[in-house]
């Protein structure tokens, strides 16, 4: 298995990852919301014309 940051090969003690540096970079991204998943705005029912 390969780090997913930097593509090295993965340290057993920090599993995914190759180091805690790695480690440290992915908690970062999570926490600044790096790995956020844009999605669009619901339609509410009311909003929506009607389709008579």
């Amino acid at each position: 298995m390969t780090c997913p940051i930097c593509k090295k090969p993965s340290s057993p003690h920090y599993r995914p990852f190759c180091s805690k540096r790695c480690a440290d970079v992915d908690l970062g991204r999570w926490l600044t919301g790096g790995y956020a998943v844009p999605a669009e705005d619901a339609v509410r029912v009311e909003d929506k014309p009607d389709e008579d």
